[in-house]
């Protein structure tokens, strides 16, 4: 088994790798192995987690074992594969009447490649992938390779080019891939990776980059209603929109006059991809709260709050009787 160096973080590491003949070894940050070989990683603690590539816990993956013993946690990979490559951490859990969190100063980990000459490109589930690029944070084209040492360059489809990663905009990674530091729309468009070792090369799959519009943060919302003045008997809707990044949920919650009534109102949640101009992408996202029949009890506020992931936007619209 060959190991790649790199500098080791100050913290003590907590993992070992058990050797053959019960030997054991502090793990190298990157470790290189063949495909098919096992392995076996202990973490000091008497409550351990781990993390591993997402492949394995996705399938709860037989050839995977991760048991809590006495004073160590374990975890064992056997047959390993080159869709196996990847990040191993370990942490020890501290835990009070509150719960457990994750002791940050004592924990672990080694990048494995699992190396596989038909492989020289981690296995992925498809053939297409989008990789969305926002303006406010480096995008990552995760075509990572099975063998350190491979060459590995990012082309173009359209117009058939290599982009060169000049080490300042566009960073090669080899434990993630190419880092796009501050994506730009001209970055738009369909690339791919080619690697080469000490062989024919190989092309990985296909990724589509789309620019987002809007930048990261709470929802972009505004809010609008079909009539501000209605007349006694006559039906009417509000409107909460937001804009927002492709791959960002939005949750709505409304807050209306005749609620406390349980007064009957219609509210319909979508949303949907738009393409605005050439690789711009913006998510819709739409909330309608529908009333029939306007009653003296619906003149007021109608509140809309919209959620994602960074934040509430609230915003609130007035109708009256006509």
């Amino acid at each position: 088994m060959k190991e790649t160096t790199e500098t080791l973080t100050k913290t003590p590491s907590i993992m070992t790798q058990v050797m053959d003949k019960g030997r054991f070894q502090k793990p190298a940050a990157m470790l290189s192995m063949t495909a098919g070989q096992s392995i076996e990683l202990r973490c000091k603690g008497d409550k351990v987690t781990w993390s591993y590539p997402v492949n394995l816990d996705k399938f709860k993956d037989s050839r995977l074992s991760v048991k809590q013993h006495d004073r160590y946690g374990q975890l064992i990979l056997v047959n390993s594969s080159a869709a196996d490559t990847g990040e191993f951490s370990c942490w020890a859990q501290v835990c009070n009447s509150h719960g457990c969190r994750k002791d940050e100063s004592k924990s672990g980990s080694t990048y494995i490649f699992f190396t596989d000459k038909g492989e020289l490109f981690v296995p992925s589930s498809s053939y297409f992938e989008i990789v969305y690029l926002h303006p406010d944070k480096p995008s990552i084209i995760p075509c990572r390779v099975t063998i350190p040492s491979a060459k590995v360059t990012l082309h173009r489809e359209f117009p058939a080019e290599e982009i060169k990663a000049d080490g300042t905009e566009v960073i090669y990674d080899v434990k993630k891939g190419f880092i796009y530091q501050q994506p730009k729309c001209n970055q738009s468009g369909v690339v791919y990776c080619r690697a080469e070792a000490k062989g024919a090369p190989q092309i990985s799959i296909k990724y589509q980059l789309l620019y987002v519009e809007v930048p990261s943060g709470p929802p972009s919302a505004t809010i609008t209603a079909s009539a501000n003045k209605v007349r006694s008997g006559s039906d009417f809707s509000i409107f909460c929109t937001v804009l927002g990044e492709p791959d960002v949920e939005v949750e709505f919650t409304w807050s209306y006059p005749g609620q406390e009534y349980e007064r009957p109102v219609a509210i319909q949640d979508s949303w949907r991809l738009m393409n605005r101009g050439i690789g711009y992408t913006t998510r819709i996202s739409k909330s309608v709260i529908s009333v029939e029949d306007f009653e003296t009890i619906d003149a007021g506020y109608y509140i809309c709050k919209a959620q994602n992931l960074r934040g509430q936007t609230t915003l609130a619209t007035r109708v009256d009787r006509l």
